[in-house]
């Protein structure tokens, strides 16, 4: 059987010198993996985090690793990746996703809430660099545990304030919440803990890291 989706890529792995697999997110199986032919230079760009991609998939009855091919960028995300901040957060929210939702979940509507998430980012022309914490918050809800600030009392300790603020605001005014560097380091952390807890898995988020040093 071949099927036609839509495909976020997660992640990628090489395999060979002309192969990939791919860790995707699809409105029809969730997170799932797909063995893809790479070609060179500009061909590699639409396997980056969080690239938006339409695809057919072709079932292999022998393997639970399926081959898609006929890939295309169904949205080039220009404003994403001509921005280093924004592929520095990209890279980051991949990372969170991929560590996050398990091999063969599929979450009614985490598809569209991710697509949506992307192309959110990808439009936004100034004052995103809350846009991180913001994706982790409905993240949180689109996995069906939405925080209250009651619930992330246990988590903010010092930081209550600014996630009191986070919490209360709506998707536009959370942008505009004013935190230093060091303040939005501390409230992405807490709610990947708070994440972590939920989902009972230690997020180990290497990319934070280097997020931490571009919005500092």
């Amino acid at each position: 059987m071949v099927y036609d989706t839509p495909l976020i890529v997660l992640a990628s792995t090489k395999v060979g010198d002309k192969s990939l697999v791919l860790h995707t997110l699809s409105p029809g199986w969730g997170r799932r993996s797909f063995i893809t032919g790479t070609g060179k230079g500009a061909a590699m760009a639409m396997f980056l985090p969080l690239s938006l991609l339409d695809c057919e998939v072709v079932e292999n009855p022998k393997s639970d690793l399926w081959r898609a091919r006929s890939l295309s960028v169904s949205e080039p995300l220009a404003g994403i990746r001509g921005n280093v901040r924004k592929n520095t957060m990209c890279l980051f929210m991949s990372e969170v996703l991929y560590r996050t939702i398990k091999d063969g979940a599929l979450e009614d509507g985490l598809f569209e809430w991710c697509r949506g998430s992307i192309l959110t980012l990808d439009a936004l022309q100034a004052d995103f660099s809350n846009y991180h914490l913001r994706f982790l918050l409905e993240f949180a809800g689109a996995l069906g545990f939405s925080p209250t600030l009651e619930d992330l009392a246990p988590f903010a300790g010092e930081h209550y304030a600014v996630v009191r603020d986070l919490v209360q605001a709506d998707a536009a005014e959370s942008l505009l919440i004013p935190m230093t560097g060091a303040q939005r380091n501390a409230v992405a952390s807490l709610l990947l803990d708070y994440i972590g807890f939920h989902t009972e898995s230690q997020l180990n988020v290497r990319s934070l890291h280097v997020l931490r040093e571009i919005f500092s």
